[in-house]
This record gives C-alpha cells, sequence and structure tokens, in this order.
C-alpha cells in the first residue's frame, strides 16, 4: 500500500520554506515513516538551505528532486516562488536513485550512468523510471536516448526537465542532500504498486507537412531548402516573425509551436522555439532530426483544458485503482497560455483523478514520456522527450 502526503511553503527563508512545508507533508502521513520525497522549488531559495529544511524533517527517507519555473500542489498552481514537498511511504515500495553528469559526460552518458546506479539496485524488479535532467546543459532527448541504451526503448520512463523560473540561465538538481547542476537525477520504483500515465499536448497541425533539410541538434537551419523562420514568416509575416527574435517563447511561438511527426505514430511531438539567429535558424527546446517532417501547430487554451482532462482519464484506467499519489511534469509553455487561469488545468486533471488525491509537480522545460502514455501494451510504449505537453503520473 502507498500512501502519501503534500505540504508547500512559500517562506522567504530557504531552511525555513523546506522545514515548513516538509512538516506539513509528514503530518498527512498520520505517523508513518517517509519512505520517498519528492522536492520542486523556485532558484529564488538559496537551495542547500532548503534542502537541508526538508531533510531535518524527512530522516534518512530518500530525497531526490528539482528546481522549477512554477510548483504546483494539490491546491493547484502556487501563486508565488514556493516549494512543494510529497512524501511516500509503503513496505511494498523499493526505491533506488542514481545520477548522471550531463555537463561533464554528456547527455547521453548521463542518462546511461544515472540508469545503470538504478538498474544495479533494483534489478528485475524496476517497474518505473523517473527522471528529471538539465536540459540547458545538453540535449534531453539524448539523455532519453542513453536511460533507453540501459533499461530498453520500451521501458517506461517518465519525468520533467529542471527549470529556473523563466529565466534559462542555471538549474537545479537534488538528490537526498547534495543539489547539484548539469546533471539528471532518477528514481526507480519497484514492488507491489500500480501506475498509469497520461501524455497529451492538444495542439493541432495547420498547412502541408515540410520537411527540415539542415538542422543540428536543436538548431534548425533550413525547411524545405529555406531559413527556418520562413515557416512562421510564410504564415504571419514579416514583423511576427521578428518577435520570435526578440523574446525568448514569444507569444506566437506558445500558440504556435513546431510540431515533429513520429513515424508510425498519429501523435506529434511538440518543440518550442527558444530564438532565431541573424541567418534565420531557429533554437529549438529539444532536437528536430534532419529529415523529419514538421508542420506548424495550432493551440488553445480551451483545446489545452480538454486533453489534459484526457491525459487523466488515460492515467487513471491505466492505474485501474483508486490513486493514492498523483505527480504532474507540465511544460512552462503551457503556464504561460493560461497565464492566471493556469488553476483551471490543474482542476480538469482532479475533475477526475480526485481533489483530495495528494498532488505535487512543477512547470518544466521539456518532458519525458511514453507517446500517448502506453504502457501496457509493452511493444508500443515509447518514451520520447516532449514540450508543450503535460504529464501525469498515477500511482497506486
Amino acid at each position: 500500500m502507498i500512501t502519501s502526503g503534500v505540504g508547500v511553503s512559500a517562506a522567504e527563508d530557504g531552511y525555513a520554506a523546506g522545514v515548513e512545508a516538509a512538516q506539513a507533508a509528514v503530518e498527512e502521513l498520520g505517523g508513518i515513516r517517509p519512505k520517498l520525497v519528492f522536492v520542486f522549488a523556485s532558484v529564488q531559495f538559496v537551495q542547500e538551505q532548503l534542502l537541508r529544511g526538508v531533510r531535518s524533517v524527512t530522516g534518512e527517507a530518500i530525497v531526490i528532486g528539482s528546481s522549477s519555473s512554477g510548483e504546483i500542489a494539490t491546491a493547484g498552481p502556487l501563486a508565488k516562488h514556493s516549494v512543494v514537498v510529497m512524501v511516500m511511504a509503503g513496505d511494498a515500495l523499493q526505491v533506488a536513485v542514481g545520477r548522471g553528469d550531463v555537463a561533464q559526460d554528456g547527455p547521453q552518458q548521463a542518462g546511461m550512468a544515472a540508469a545503470r546506479a538504478v538498474k544495479e539496485s533494483l534489478g528485475d524488479g524496476l517497474k518505473l523510471f523517473i527522471m528529471m535532467p538539465d536540459v540547458l546543459a545538453g540535449n534531453g532527448a539524448d539523455t532519453v536516448r542513453g536511460v533507453q541504451k540501459v533499461l530498453g526503448e520500451h521501458f517506461p520512463v517518465v519525468g520533467g526537465a529542471s527549470g529556473d523560473d523563466f529565466r534559462f540561465e542555471k538549474t537545479y538538481q537534488y538528490l537526498n542532500g547534495e543539489v547539484t547542476s548539469g546533471t539528471v537525477v532518477c528514481v526507480g520504483l519497484g514492488g507491489s504498486f500500480s501506475f498509469g500515465i497520461g501524455v497529451r499536448h492538444g495542439w493541432l497541425p495547420i498547412g502541408l507537412p515540410r520537411m527540415v533539410t539542415k538542422a543540428d541538434g536543436a538548431v534548425i537551419h533550413e525547411i524545405d531548402g529555406k531559413p527556418a523562420i520562413d515557416l512562421y514568416r510564410d504564415y504571419f509575416g514579416d514583423a511576427e516573425a521578428e518577435k520570435l527574435k526578440q523574446e525568448t517563447l514569444a507569444r506566437l511561438a506558445v500558440l504556435y509551436p513546431i510540431g515533429v511527426r513520429v513515424p508510425d505514430q498519429h501523435e506529434y511531438l511538440i518543440r518550442d522555439p527558444l530564438s532565431v539567429d541573424e541567418h534565420g535558424s531557429i533554437t529549438c527546446a529539444a532536437e528536430v532530426p534532419q529529415g523529419a517532417a514538421v508542420q506548424l501547430m495550432l493551440g488553445s487554451r480551451d483545446g489545452a483544458i480538454a486533453v489534459a482532462r484526457e491525459a487523466a482519464e488515460h492515467a487513471k484506467t491505466e492505474l485501474g485503482v483508486q490513486p493514492k499519489a498523483v505527480l504532474i511534469f507540465n511544460c512552462i509553455a503551457r503556464n504561460k497560455l493560461f497565464g492566471e487561469q493556469a488553476g483551471d488545468e490543474i482542476a480538469a486533471i482532479q475533475s477526475v483523478l480526485g481533489f483530495g488525491v495528494p498532488l505535487a509537480g512543477f512547470y518544466t522545460y521539456g518532458e519525458q514520456a511514453p507517446i500517448n502514455g502506453e504502457t501496457r501494451d509493452f511493444a508500443r510504449c515509447n518514451p520520447q522527450f516532449h514540450n508543450e505537453t503535460v504529464v501525469i503520473l498515477t500511482l497506486g
């Protein structure tokens, strides 16, 4: 049996915030000692002090977490810079953690190192892999590939890339008593528990497919032999296209990201345009392969809420029992899309899963999950790196 609790704090002092949030979470366990602790927090805090405050309450429990670009709790998205702590307990729950150095060893090797540590500890008992990579230090899709090289290409992988309050400067990862940057941290779960994953973005393709004719990792240089920016210029004109050069994740990109067609799948992977250089090359939040078919995508608040509800329904169906804990990894672009109405999306999820179920999560710089949340049909479980997508993990 899994028992969980969630606590939050917006105290100005990092240590005090960690203590307050952890105490509130532990109280919900009703005297049971926590085994696993998730921590998601703003970079406004002194990170080491924050983590020390959490661990002063949670004791010997394993702690894993990440800095974020907005925190989500059972009460919904938190309005102020905050910390959210989720604690889990259960005798049948087996837990192992790992870490890889993205900045030093490269993203793929880091993913392999993190996954190997978990695999060596839990062996064939490993059922689920949760990761939090630093994508400012290296290609997040490569980190996922590294994990798959160790665990297998169809193993269930879920998670979210660390944030830093929309600054895109430096993110942090937490593992037990250590705060690092430029790494990937992970936790593997084994034992007698069930899980379900819901994954949706709600963006629809417009126009005709085009081909990426020149790309390097996350940088699209040319589409159909022309500067990549022409994809936007053709639809919106020079003035709107220029806005992509002036601000990170301009509103145009939030509403009209790039969709990458996945072979043998009806779903598109979403890629956020982050910047445009003087040559018209677009740098995205994750890689876009050369030769890929891409389309401009159209998004809306109503569509995003509808698919968030669909993702929750899928996660609930896959779980098959009453959820005892919910983790949400939600793209920062969706938060920007909703603005002050961000709580509507979380409420839509809770209307399916239950408003009283302990829930924790954060707004990310990219999400990791199987396409369509498929985990039951092993051959179709296809973990990928996503953008502008909501990922819901239910545990029970």
